[in-house]
C-alpha cells in the first residue's frame, strides 16, 4: 500500500469513527431502523476503531518522514 495511501485511509477512518464516537449520529441511525438495542454496546466497538485508525494514521506519518 502506498504511504500517502495509508495516511489518507488512517484520516478518514479516524474521522468517521470521532463523528460515531462524539456525535448521536450512529445513534439517531440505529433508532431509526429499529436496532436501538445495539446502542449500548457502542462503545465497547467504536472507541478501539478510533484507537486502531489513529495509530495508522500515526505510522502512516512516521513511515512518510
Amino acid at each position: 500500500m502506498k504511504k500517502s495511501k495509508l495516511l489518507w485511509v488512517g484520516i478518514f477512518g479516524s474521522a468517521v469513527a470521532a463523528l460515531c464516537c462524539f456525535t448521536p449520529v450512529l445513534v439517531v441511525f440505529l433508532g431509526a431502523v429499529g436496532l436501538s438495542a445495539a446502542v449500548g454496546y457502542l462503545d465497547y466497538v467504536l472507541l478501539p476503531v478510533l484507537a486502531v485508525f489513529i495509530l495508522i494514521t500515526v505510522y502512516a506519518l512516521l513511515r512518510r518522514g
